[in-house]
């Protein structure tokens, strides 16, 4: 049986949420494609316990529901998925979960899209047919561990960090994180604080700063010349720590908003792993060449070192590319927009994609009313596609 809904969005992230409660906002039907068994599966499944949103609430909420005011200025974890709960319900937003999409192809024949789907609980495919696609799978789909020589032959532990929930079981262990981005950082701070002899890869110059000042940076770009702004960070950054060359982090020439415009380079977010460091609590190393026999790591700078357990927090892979077939007029061959922003939502024939600015929570509530707005705009100008039974599909699958 094949079942049509106006609008498939694949993916129940934040991404997949929001564009779904704008689409209903506006009354245009849609349906949410979800490879796990629950929404946000990242937030629920993949994250370490002590995760909190980096930024102020004022810069992470979804479109049309604000953060209680109750909440605090940074968000845990556990407090962001109940906000996301109650989203869905607020919203109403329609998910089916355990599906995974196998592919998705545009019919040039009927102009829309068609995509196969195994139903993973029950282990049928269903097929079902769409005027528009929404890609909201998102950047951080797959955990990227990269290639080091001689690590297939570690004889200790090694893991990427979606699989890092607390260092609990970690306690006088010799652990090396590899990274040393917001998730790096704060895991290994984390790991510190277990007792975990803690040593940390940073393979090159970083900008850091505590919550609070980025807060405060990201409340005077709304007023100041964003070089002006940047000035500014740094000279807290340096009042704050000092000169961190000697102990391993050297801060880029350019500054921390400027980077993240060029590439999408995000400053890192300090909640302690910087004066641990300072203190010699956690030891600096350069980048990893190479495992050596048993649990030895070797370093680009010769130094070397045995660890119990390495840990990668070296970011995620789009997985795009497997599923999708019709792609290449927005997406390139890393499964990520080939438009920069604030123009890399939108494709042609019908395609969208939400959640792949690389700008957070921020950026994804951009995606989600722009991708509406536009089909919104589309359907009025050509008047809908869908009869009554495409709405007897949507019943059908509510029930």
């Amino acid at each position: 049986m094949e079942i049509e809904v106006p609008v498939v969005i694949v993916g129940a992230g934040p991404a997949g949420l929001a564009t779904s409660a704008c689409l209903n906002k506006l009354s245009i039907p849609n349906l949410i494609l979800e490879r796990d068994d629950c929404h946000a599966s990242l937030w629920r499944k993949r994250t370490y316990d002590r995760l909190k949103l980096h930024l102020g609430k004022d810069f992470c909420s979804l479109p049309h529901m604000p953060f209680p005011s109750d909440f605090p200025t940074f968000v845990p974890r556990v407090d962001f998925l109940r906000y996301l709960d109650s989203y869905v319900s607020r919203f109403k937003i329609s998910i089916r979960y355990n599906r995974n999409v196998e592919s998705a192809h545009l019919d040039h024949n009927s102009g829309k899209w068609r995509l196969v789907v195994r139903d993973i609980a029950s282990d049928a495919d269903e097929v079902y047919v769409s005027q528009f696609l929404v890609v909201a799978s998102g950047e951080n789909s797959e955990g990227y561990v990269p290639r080091v020589e001689g690590l297939e032959g570690f004889e200790g532990e090694y893991m990427h960090c979606s699989k890092y929930l607390n260092g609990r079981d970690m306690y006088g262990k010799n652990v090396l994180v590899v990274g040393c981005g917001n998730s790096g950082m704060e895991i290994a701070y984390d790991l510190s604080n277990w007792g975990a002899n803690t040593s940390i890869v940073v393979r090159g110059p970083v900008h850091f700063f505590t919550k609070e000042m980025v807060f405060v940076g990201m409340t005077l770009l709304k007023y100041l010349k964003i070089e002006r702004v940047d000035k500014l960070m740094m000279l807290m950054s340096k009042l704050k720590y000092g000169d961190m060359s000697k102990y391993g982090l050297v801060r880029p020439r350019d500054g921390p908003f400027v980077l993240k415009r060029k590439g999408g380079t995000t400053p890192t977010i300090d909640v302690g792993c910087v004066g641990r460091i300072k203190k010699g609590e956690i030891k600096v190393f350069p980048a990893l060449s190479s495992i050596r026999e048993g649990k030895t790591a070797e370093f680009e700078d010769g130094r070397d070192a045995e660890f119990d357990i390495i840990i990668f927090a070296t970011g995620y892979n789009s997985t795009v590319l497997k599923w999708l077939k019709d792609y290449k007029e927005l997406f390139n061959s890393n499964g990520m927009p080939k438009p920069g922003f604030p123009n890399h939502w939108k494709g042609e024939n019908g395609l969208y994609c939400a959640g792949f600015s690389r700008r957070g929570l921020d950026g994804i509530a951009f995606d989600a009313q722009r991708i509406a707005n536009d089909i919104s705009m589309t359907t009025s100008a050509r008047g809908p596609d869908w009869d009554d039974a495409n709405f007897d599909s949507l019943k059908l699958i509510e029930k």
